[in-house]
């Protein structure tokens, strides 16, 4: 070949690479470790496939590629990890509710107090899409708005009670599973309750509280910024991380789109001492972890110990993630560590069970790689995942006041059931059965929204009025009707009475004449 055709070959790639490369910007305030660990991997990949990332968050890479570039919030909030508490209650819930709201306000205060947020929208440099995290804040809608381009929602959890108006998704408690209760798809009386209470004050209190909050604070920089739930219903799609296989089927409008399942990477072989532990397990191992945001370490001693009874009735070894050094056990039962290789772990063929809090990360973990759960939840959307485990047939759920030796030992033996595991393999098997992988579905739409900036996708249900949305003026029109219909009626019916009163009145005096 001519060395002039192949440097205008060579020119050619690299002009068709830079036409398709566009310029992204990712906005993710939230210190919570959790999150970004899923928000990472999609975003590394979007770097891969060409494109130019820009990502104001807590977590900086350590070695990015060089069309990834970091503004980092690091060391202005302490990250999210190993502080949430082994315990459930209304208290806790009450807890978790105003640590939510107080940290989507904190969260918008420390970015835009930076000096580089600051830089970067007095550049103003152009934006094909911008990427901003959906949880417990909408500050980042605000910055996003400043740059004038086509905003995708990204979440790494189920939706928020205060998503779904926004969105124009329907919320019945009869059957859509609460954030942070239990009762999945079928709740009972009492849970319904529970969830139009709890509905209602989340939803009042972030609009009332974070959202009035993160408006004043962006008025505080900005003149421009148009009401935050504007901005919201102007979202193009929301990726939101789960599958209809795990979660069943919801009422979606079009531009919500399922993306569960990408952030999980290849399977590590084992290696050291945690390889020939898992080697010399004759009759396999159990793995149990409370992932990055619940401490093991602080669960009640008689759970713990009810925990380790159990471990003694079953042939498996088990596997524990656990914080410091003072389980002292039997090292050829049990092997632990502060921190351990999930994927790895939940991957290796020996791997027959998983006892965990159900966060979202793990769960999906799990179902990826066919392995049973005993889903044990705590705190936020562990309560739904849970019950998602149990109706999907991946594992079973046991609730934390429920956790004594006896329940622990029937969970585990009907999740290590080889008929369940067969079961659990199918799941697994419907799971990854996808026409497009969940990576390439979020990059794909990612992609859509930049290449087709001026279409709105959202539904129109997200713009009604409530009051039409729930057709409160259509009941006021059919009831007016019926109260005017009967009102008219009892005016008929009077008339008549009258009439037939005067005609007897004039017949009786008819017959004393006569």
């Amino acid at each position: 070949m001519k060395p002039s055709v192949l440097i205008s070959i060579l020119s050619l790639l690299v002009l068709t690479d830079y036409a398709c490369s566009l310029n992204i910007l990712g906005i993710f305030p939230y210190q919570g470790k959790s999150h970004f660990i899923v928000f990472r991997v999609y975003l590394r990949e979007l770097a891969k496939r060409g494109h130019n990332v820009t990502v104001i968050s807590h977590f900086p890479e350590q070695d990015p590629p060089a069309n990834y570039h970091d503004i980092s919030l690091a060391g202005s909030t302490k990250p999210i990890e190993d502080e949430g508490p082994f315990q459930t209650s209304y208290l806790i819930l009450l807890a978790v509710s105003w640590f939510l709201a107080h940290s989507g306000v904190q969260n918008c205060d420390t970015m835009l107090a930076n000096d580089r947020v600051q830089s970067l929208i007095k550049e103003k440099p152009k934006f094909d899409v911008i990427v901003v995290e959906q949880f417990n804040s909408d500050c980042a809608l605000g910055v996003a708005h400043k740059f004038d381009a086509p905003v995708v929602g990204i979440m790494s959890h189920i939706l928020m009670p205060y998503h779904y108006q926004r969105l124009g998704i329907p919320y019945n408690p009869a059957y859509v599973p609460f954030h942070f209760l239990e009762g999945g798809t079928k709740p009972t009386l009492y849970q319904r309750v529970e969830r139009t209470i709890f509905d209602f004050y989340f939803r009042t209190l972030y609009k009332y509280y974070t959202q009035r909050s993160n408006q004043n604070s962006l008025a505080k920089y900005f003149d421009d910024i148009p009401p935050l739930d504007d901005l919201a219903r102007d979202m193009k799609f929301l990726l939101l991380y789960h599958n209809f296989v795990l979660t069943g089927s919801r009422l979606f409008p079009s531009n919500v789109i399922e993306v569960g399942g990408f952030h999980v990477i290849d399977a590590k072989p084992l290696t050291g001492d945690l390889k020939k532990f898992v080697d010399e397990a004759e009759h396999g191992v159990i793995y149990i972890s409370f992932g990055s945001v619940v401490k093991a370490t602080t669960m009640p001693a008689d759970k713990v110990q009810d925990v380790l009874n159990v471990m003694k009735q079953l042939p498996q070894r088990f596997i524990w993630k656990w914080e410091d050094k003072t389980l002292l056990v039997d090292k050829n039962k049990l092997y632990t560590k502060n921190w351990l290789p999930q994927v790895d772990i939940l991957a290796h063929p020996k791997t027959l069970a998983f006892l965990s809090h159900a966060g979202n990360g793990g769960t999906t973990e799990a179902i990826h790689y066919g392995v049973p759960m005993v889903a044990m939840p705590i705190v936020g959307d562990q309560p739904a995942n849970a019950a998602a485990v149990e109706e999907s047939g991946l594992g079973v759920t046991l609730q934390v006041r429920d956790l004594n030796q006896e329940n622990l030992l029937n969970a585990f033996k009907k999740v290590l059931d080889p008929k369940f595991r067969e079961r659990v393999k199918e799941v697994s098997k419907a799971w990854h059965d996808r026409p497009i992988s969940p990576m390439d579905t979020a990059v794909y739409w990612t992609e859509f929204a930049a290449k087709h900036p001026n279409f709105t996708f959202r539904t129109a249900a997200a713009d009604v009025p409530f009051y039409q949305y729930i057709n409160l003026d259509v009941a006021a029109v059919l009831i007016t009707i019926f109260i005017l219909n009967i009102v008219a009626l009892r005016i008929a019916i009077n008339k008549c009475r009258s009439k037939k009163k005067v005609t007897t009145k004039t017949e009786k005096k008819k017959a004393k004449r006569a």
